[in-house]
């Protein structure tokens, strides 16, 4: 009798082990991933840039927007959804079931995270937004890249993060862009560039050209002051950058800033040919980053005329042509 009590036990025990328990933590977890409440109370929730979804699900539990973040958690992981949540804003209310919310992450913002990086011209950042906007999903979309192109003020676009609507169109971004431009440049970094003689664009024009010659914050005065010391003294600026901007876009490489060579310092025909043409450029060639404005405003006193960078990126400066041609035969041949 002891022995067949036991074997009940046992059973019993083993019963609600395998069978039970996992019922009623299923029944658990589903009631975990129900609305918080039934109230369409609906807030706009954002998701910024590479948020991983441990910190996305609690930012969804301090917003009452999830019961519990484990179980959302593991619902993405079930959903396999965790590399396509979007980075963006999106209408999300307390009502909606957690599946419904992490369907809603994949698909439904309602504006959209870009990054510029500094150093673009017009057309490259017409690319990355076009890329970012002109999704499957993307029902409203309505951004022109040519347009784009046609009205954006080179150097006055402001590289930065910013989250732009689904339906932004070329005109609203470039506005947006131009006006944080003038947010972030204050108005005293162009009187500081006025003791260098520089007007507003000559000064943007600048710091366009040590956006894409300088590789370091480090740099940027130092080369800064010696393009400066060669307009001073009537010295051609010799910048190869502003060659590759006038060639423009490259099919073969695909690329924007093609390789520039000796023969292009003689035959590239155009105003930013610097080579052929002295003193700045007529306009900016890229949208210079903050740190390459600052530079401009604020050169380096230095005695150097000439500079390169090695295959290794490390600069070498030069006061005299004889030494910059040393320079050429120990680091680039």
């Amino acid at each position: 009798m002891f022995k067949l009590n036991r074997k009940v036990f046992i059973f019993a025990v083993l019963f609600v082990l395998l069978i039970i328990t996992p019922a009623v933590l299923n029944t658990y977890y589903n009631f975990l991933l129900k609305p918080v409440a039934s109230a369409n109370d609906t807030k706009i929730f954002v998701v910024a840039p590479n948020t991983p979804v441990v910190a996305i699900a609690q930012n969804l539990k301090e917003e009452n927007l999830i019961k519990n973040t484990f179980a959302f958690r593991l619902l993405v992981a079930q959903m396999g959804i965790g590399k396509t949540i979007q980075a963006g804003d999106f209408r999300l209310s307390s009502s909606m079931s957690s599946r419904e919310i992490a369907q809603e992450l994949t698909h439904g913002a309602i504006d959209v995270w870009i990054t510029l990086p500094e150093g673009l011209r017009v057309e490259e950042q017409a690319e990355i937004i076009e890329k970012m906007l002109n999704f499957a999903s993307n029902d409203v979309y309505k951004f022109d890249k040519r347009q784009y192109t046609n009205i954006a003020e080179e150097g006055y676009m402001f590289p930065d993060t910013y989250l732009i609507p689904k339906d932004a169109t070329a005109e609203s971004i470039a506005a947006l862009l131009r006006t944080t431009f003038e947010v972030k440049v204050d108005a005293s970094i162009f009187e500081k560039a006025k003791k260098n003689n520089l007007a507003q664009n000559q000064l943007i024009i600048l710091a366009s050209l040590i956006e894409k010659e300088a590789k370091t914050d480090n740099e940027r005065p130092v080369v800064a002051g010696i393009i400066l010391n060669r307009l001073r003294d009537g010295i051609s600026l010799d910048v190869d950058a502003a060659v590759s901007y006038a060639k423009g876009y490259d099919n073969a490489n695909k690329t924007w800033w093609p390789q520039v060579t000796i023969e292009d310092y003689r035959n590239v025909k155009s105003l930013y040919n610097t080579y052929l043409n002295p003193g700045l450029p007529p306009g900016p060639i890229s949208n210079p980053g903050l740190k390459s404005i600052e530079a401009a405003a604020n050169p380096t006193n230095t005695p150097f005329y000439y500079y390169l960078h090695d295959s290794e990126g490390n600069i070498h400066y030069a006061e005299t042509i004889e030494e910059h041609n040393q320079n050429i035969q120990d680091y680039l041949r």
